[in-house]
């Protein structure tokens, strides 16, 4: 079958973003597939903003190895003891690349995200084929089309974040970052009852599809100073909680002064692993009172999420469709900046 792979790593600055010899589509070897799996032709995978990390090879992985994990497909073969969700053959399905264990003292307390095992199933979704153990399947909501489907693991995420930031009706929210997880995040925030519901987001086509998903202001923070529109906005006390969803480590050391006493700052993107950010303990822990977290991953996220996908907005995350053998094309694409999402189409599936 057909994958997408990282055959080097190394960096991937605008300048030098040509990826010809970092990535290619290869033919691999099939999964295999035990008593509880499934095996799903997948249709489409979004490109997520950590996949270019990978090629840049941030977390160590050796290549070559594949990648994706943001997965529509539909069911072509069951397990024989995939028998526990009622999936069928032709289901039209979506899923969490990491399988939690259920019996590791982190899934035994709560805390699934930490799973001791859960990279035993994380296989590589810009794939013809993949297979998943049944329980990261999940099935589409009628309605939603598997070039959506896809989306599944993000809107995902921003069901995490709710879980975390937990709004109330009135609250005054703020993100900073309008990329896809982002205005996800933001269309999270609307539904909950934000007020004076705020995006920092420097270009201006993100900014305009903000508005569109229901922001109250909308912020070019390279033309305004974001401490002096927070007071202007909030009369000065800051909102209640912050998100970041930019990951752009140099501008997180202005989120603190943005937060109001007693609020919640969640560090909600991926930052290089060796980067460090003084914190005023005093003012901001102590005196201010604020809570900041972050997430990692989307445990027991799923199941609302494909209840909730329908009230999401995401006609403009589905626009730029790659083929999977245009492997290179599309990752510059998304080195470029200049698609909002990016799409790999691995097989033609009739109907979709």
């Amino acid at each position: 079958m057909k994958q997408i792979n990282v055959i080097k790593t190394g960096s991937l600055k605008e300048k030098d973003a040509n990826l010809k010899g970092a990535v290619a589509t290869l033919e691999v070897s099939e999964y295999e597939m035990g008593p509880e799996d499934v095996k799903i032709k997948v249709a489409y995978c979004a490109v997520c903003g950590s996949d270019p990390h990978l090629v840049e090879g941030i977390f160590g992985w050796v290549p070559p190895f594949g990648i994706g994990h943001e997965v529509s497909g539909v069911i072509v073969g069951l397990g024989e003891k995939a028998t526990k969700k009622g999936l069928q053959i032709g289901d039209r399905v979506a899923g969490n690349f990491l399988k939690f264990c259920g019996t590791c003292y982190y899934c035994q307390n709560g805390q699934q995200q930490f799973c001791e095992h859960g990279d035993e199933y994380n296989r590589a979704g810009m794939s013809q084929y993949i297979v998943w153990h049944e329980s990261q399947v999940y099935k589409l909501p009628d309605g939603i089309s598997l070039k959506t489907g896809c989306l599944l693991e993000p809107v995902s995420i921003a069901v995490r974040m709710m879980d975390k930031v937990q709004p109330k009706l009135g609250m005054k929210i703020a993100v900073n970052g309008g990329g896809p997880i982002g205005l996800l995040g933001l269309q999270g925030f609307k539904m909950m009852g934000a007020t004076d519901l705020t995006l920092f987001e420097p270009i201006e086509d993100r900014r305009t599809l903000a508005k569109k998903y229901g922001a109250d202001h909308v912020i070019d923070p390279t033309r305004e100073d974001i401490e002096e529109a927070t007071k202007r906005i909030t009369n000065g006390r800051g909102f209640d909680a912050v998100v970041d969803c930019s990951g752009f480590a140099p501008s997180l050391h202005k989120l603190p002064p943005l937060v109001a006493r007693g609020g919640m700052l969640l560090y909600g993107a991926m930052y290089p692993n060796d980067f460090e950010m003084p914190l005023n303990l005093y003012k901001y822990c102590y005196f201010n009172e604020l809570t900041i977290s972050g997430y990692y991953v989307a445990p027991y996220c799923f199941p609302r999420a494909a209840q909730i996908m329908s009230r999401f907005d995401l006609e403009d995350f589905t626009v730029k469709v790659f083929d999977i053998d245009d492997s290179v094309a599309a990752m510059e694409a998304q080195v470029s900046g200049k698609y909002f999402k990016i799409l790999i189409r691995c097989n033609e599936i009739e109907g979709e």
